[in-house]
């Protein structure tokens, strides 16, 4: 959530960034009518409660000395009645502005690239070159089917659409990876900059909308979200909405930051906007499994913070030997909460293109203000809001999507990663049934 404080003094460099994020119809003005009629209300308020201390003094002195103070007394009462009755609206006032603060988008940091959609996005990094092929590649939804380790139709009778069974080698291969990645992380303590360890937290996969709201998918996504009402729950969509609520409504110490956690879950999204796009394969699911990196930091090193984040998350491509590319996203996709994002992008040679396997994030202050999420200076003073980040490391589901296309033989045999094969039992390939007879 913006600070209204920031909207009040700069609102010409707000506008400006919500039109280059293509928000055109956010009511600006409005919200600050509202707010300076609740700043008025307030200066209404706090002269009432002068007034009301004033007559309390009086009231005792007239006490102390044996006078009549029934006058004094009845306006006191009435004065009384007028704060309780301005409570009530100020209540509902701040409330209102609130509601209408949850739907304005973060502010894109300034070395976001400005553009209306994903075609402004801007390379920044490649890693791997792609592998030139001497038979046409399959889809991996094609060698999944035929390796007997991906099922579809058996998924569409359980659950219906975009979902997914995943038996023998295939699901050994999605429980390896998870644990590669998640020791990958484990380990990142002992080289990387900020000399902090990850803590491996494990959560529940179903939150109080209060959650949702903290992390910004609520109120604009609700939508995108599986509820449960009767019980006033919410599937995940990502860990991002447990873990950093861990730290909701709290205060940290300075010297605690960065804060930094990783957690494996499954994650739960209606897709709702998506008909049509990616119908086949693991790409675009309802229910799959993600390594999630969550950060709590200080606004000062929020930045370099990030490049060291994504650093974690390519870490997992490069030592799986996959090719990849980081992308800056351009103000017009960037995701709701997010002021800057890097998409890591994995090579899927069947279709000759680049597809988003993890996303890093810095929020800054925007999930922290609505969080409630602060730290204490070491030199004393009042608490700040946190920045808090958060990546993929990464989709599990997209991965092995990539290992299966990237890795596959003419045979229609795939080579397992050398990193996942201790996990694997030793195991360096996948097979068709036929060959494992």
């Amino acid at each position: 959530m913006i600070d209204i404080r920031r909207i009040l003094s700069d609102t010409e460099a707000i506008k400006k960034a919500l039109m280059d994020r293509n928000q055109k119809n956010i009511p600006l003005e409005a919200i600050l009518n509202d707010e300076r009629a609740l700043s008025s209300h307030r200066k209404i308020w706090e002269s009432l409660r002068e007034k009301r201390n004033r007559l309390a003094e009086d009231i005792g002195k007239k006490k102390r000395l044996g006078e009549d103070s029934s006058s004094l007394m009845e306006e006191s009462r009435l004065v009384n009645a007028e704060i309780s009755r301005i409570e009530l609206d100020l209540s509902k006032m701040e409330a209102g502005v609130r509601e209408q603060l949850l739907l304005i988008p973060n502010i894109p940091h300034a070395s976001v690239p400005v553009g209306p959609d994903e075609h402004s996005n801007k390379e920044v990094h490649r890693s791997g070159v792609p592998r030139t092929f001497s038979f046409e590649p399959l889809p991996h939804w094609d060698i999944g089917t035929r390796l007997g380790i991906l099922d579809f139709d058996r998924a569409a009778v359980l659950s219906g659409s975009r979902f997914s069974v995943l038996t023998g080698d295939g699901a050994r291969l999605e429980r390896a990876l998870v644990a590669f990645m998640m020791d990958e992380h484990a380990g990142f303590q002992k080289k990387r900059r900020s000399g902090k360890p990850y803590t491996e937290v494990s959560i529940p996969f179903l939150v109080r909308p209060e959650m949702m709201e903290g992390t910004g998918q609520f109120p604009k996504f609700r939508e995108e979200s599986f509820l449960i009402p009767d019980d006033n729950l919410v599937l995940i969509p990502t860990a991002e909405v447990p873990v950093t609520n861990l730290n909701r409504d709290s205060i940290l110490d300075e010297s605690d930051l960065p804060v930094k956690y990783v957690a494996s879950s499954t994650c739960f999204r209606r897709e709702a906007g998506a008909a049509g796009k990616d119908t086949r394969g693991l790409i675009r699911q309802h229910q799959f499994l993600k390594v999630e990196l969550v950060w709590i930091t200080r606004p000062e090193s929020s930045y370099d913070d990030l490049e060291e984040l994504t650093g974690d998350a390519e870490t997992v491509l490069e030592k799986l030997g996959l090719p990849y590319r980081r992308i800056v996203l351009c103000t017009g996709d960037l995701g709701f909460s997010s002021a800057k994002t890097y998409d890591l992008e994995v090579w899927m040679p069947s279709q000759g293109v680049y597809r988003e396997i993890s996303s890093c994030s810095n929020f800054e202050d925007f999930q922290a203000r609505r969080a409630a999420i602060r730290y204490r200076p070491k030199e004393g003073g009042k608490p700040r809001l946190v920045h808090t980040m958060n990546g993929s490391g990464v989709a599990v589901g997209r991965t092995i999507a990539a290992i299966l296309e990237n890795f596959q033989d003419e045979d229609g045999s795939v080579i397992v990663p050398e990193p996942l094969r201790a996990y694997m039992g030793g195991q360096e390939r996948l097979s068709p049934p036929e060959r494992k007879r």
